[in-house]
Order: C-alpha cells, then structure tokens, then sequence
C-alpha cells in the first residue's frame, strides 16, 4: 500500500472529490482527519469511513478554512488525533457568485477568495513548521480549470484559483530544501455540487456556452472522481518524492509515471504557470 501509516489532514473531506481523496487515502493505508464547514454532512462522511476501513484512524472536525483560528484548532487536533502528519491535502473551495464581475456582491467575492485562497494559505502556514521539523511532508493543492484560463462571469473561482497555483509555485521553492514537495492538482470538470450550483445559476449568469457544458456533463457524466483522488495518493507517497512545484492534470498528463522524469523535471519549467512571450509562437516582434 501506498500510504501505509501515513497521516493525512483533508480539508474539504465530507463530499464530492475530497470524500474520494479520502477513501483512496484509506484504501493505501493512510490514517486521515478530515474536515468541513457542515457537521452534519462530515459526522455521517466519518462513521461511513471509518465502518469501511475499520483498522485505521478516521477523525473529523468541522472547520472554516477562511478562519485562522478554526484552522489552527484543527490543525493542532489533527496532530493529537494522529500523533504527526505527513500530507496535508487542501480541497475545500467554492465557485462564488455568478455573473458579470461589476455586478456580483463584493462580499461574496471576497468570500469566495477567503475559502480558495486562504484556505490554502492558512492550513500551509499551520503545517509546515512541523514539516520543517520532521525534514520532509507532502502538501497537495486542489486548483481547477480557472487558474489556466479565463471563466467569464465567475471571476472569483477564477483569480483564487489561479493565485492558488502561483502560492504552491512559491512555497515548493521555499520549502524544497527541506524536502517537503507541494504540488496542484488540476482534476478535470467533475459532476459534484458545482455543477449543480452552475445550472441553479442559468445560463443569464453563467453564459450560455458554460451552461451548456456543465449540462453535458451533468447528463452525459464527467471526469471520474477517481482519476484526481489516485493522482492525490501518488503526490503524497513516497513515489513522487522530488517531484515538486508543478500543477499536473488528473486527466490529461501522464503522470502514473512522472517520477521516471524526476530529474528533467527538476530544471524545467513543464507543469507551470509561466507567461507566453511572441517567440514561444514563432514570432519576432523586436
């Protein structure tokens, strides 16, 4: 098993892709604590984990990630419950409001920056100081499809989602002497709550072209959970060790064998966020 003994801290784990994070987790041998805003949704999420793998630890504690204070009471619940930790998976986030940008509500906006961006701040800077100490941890970031391109009228998700990937970019080179690997995990349309949430919403909001894809994929089924939860479990095993500073996608990028790539990976810019200048398309405008 991957994850044998491993200790993970899940944010986001009652439902949809953190739920499935969290079973993978379980099915590798990992023990977990996993977190949420809803306790009635992550106390029913528990008991159904923990009567599942019943040899392994499953804790829960609700949570607000946007909340300093909560997040370092979970944190230091986490390593009581747990003992240590050696991964921390930073899933919880939301889409926030719909529509053109000058018309949504700033608090809602803000709001929606407070869940994505700084909840994956927060349960970081809680975290890494004991994995500075123990000399090595795996912290893997959940980003989405606007941190590499523009999602008109859900300009919220987007900038959050796209900061987030430059935070993990940033804390990979702080953090890569002390062996500590964070990365971001671009899992593909999902058929979760957010689809739901884009089809409440309607196409006036929205768009018409997203609606309709959110439709299909509503209808016609997604990409399977599964994919980002697997590609979860080989960013916090031993197996992807080195393997840092990059967003890969559960999808699309082969990364079942990355670590055979390990080195050239190590001095390049491939799985980055980077800017596109004219000669990277064949133009030479000076």
């Amino acid at each position: 098993m991957k994850l044998k003994n491993h200790n993970a801290l899940i944010t986001g784990g009652s439902q949809g892709l953190g739920r499935a994070i969290a079973e993978h987790f379980l099915k590798e041998g990992a023990n977990l604590v996993i977190c949420a805003r809803s306790e009635q949704d992550l106390s029913a999420t528990r008991a159904e984990l923990a009567e599942k793998f019943p040899n392994q630890k499953v804790a829960a504690k609700t949570c607000d990630v946007a909340d300093e204070a909560q997040v370092n009471e979970l944190v230091a619940f986490a390593l009581g419950e747990l003992g240590s930790l050696d991964a921390l998976v930073l899933n919880a986030g939301v889409y926030g409001p719909m529509g053109p940008t000058e018309s949504v509500p700033l608090e809602e906006w803000r709001r929606a920056l407070d869940i994505n961006l700084f909840g994956v701040l927060l349960p970081s800077r809680a975290v890494i100081p004991h994995f500075k100490k123990a000399g090595r941890g795996k912290i893997v970031v959940l980003s989405g499809g606007g941190a590499t391109n523009p999602l008109p009228n859900i300009s919220a998700y987007a900038a959050s989602k796209a900061a987030v990937v430059r935070l993990m970019e940033t804390l990979a080179e702080e953090l890569k002497s002390f062996h500590v690997d964070v990365n971001a995990i671009a899992p593909g349309a999902l058929a979760t709550r957010l689809v739901d949430e884009v089809l409440a919403a309607g196409p006036e909001k929205v768009g018409a072209a997203f609606f309709e894809k959110n439709k299909g994929w509503k209808e016609k089924g997604a990409v399977p959970l599964e994919l980002g939860a697997s590609l979860a479990v080989y960013l916090a095993s031993a197996e992807s060790n080195g393997i840092t500073g990059k967003l890969l996608s559960a999808q699309w990028d082969p990364w079942k064998d990355l670590q055979k790539h390990r080195a050239e990976l190590a001095k390049s810019d491939i799985y980055c966020l980077r800017r596109i200048v004219p000669e990277d398309r064949g133009h030479k405008w000076q």
